[in-house]
């Protein structure tokens, strides 16, 4: 079953940046990513929302390339909080942000 993730927690837009390039998930999607978006809030930190086609293939993501470049980079790992979807619409205009 599709899972929506959230991630929040002490990540600014440079160290996702960092990150960002570190784990190279733009040219390097990971298995069963659906969909990415960041955001930055009014004090620079940033928010995430995945959707991932199940928790499992989420958390081989996590574990095997997100949390190595964490430590790599001298980061708190973030807060998540993962719910299965109800509902999942993309609409024509999300192919203009697609990166693979």
């Amino acid at each position: 079953m599709p899972v929506l993730a959230i991630f929040t927690g002490n990540v600014t837009k440079d160290d996702y940046d960092a990150l960002k390039k570190e784990v190279d998930w733009e040219n390097s999607w990971a298995p069963g990513a659906i969909i990415h978006v960041a955001s930055v809030d009014d004090g620079g930190l940033v928010h995430v929302a995945d959707v991932w086609e199940s928790a499992e293939k989420m958390n081989a993501f996590v574990e095997q390339r997100l949390m190595p470049a964490f430590q790599k980079l001298n980061l708190s790992p973030p807060n998540v909080e993962v719910y299965p979807t109800h509902n999942i619409n993309t609409h024509s205009s999300a192919s203009k942000y697609q990166v693979a």
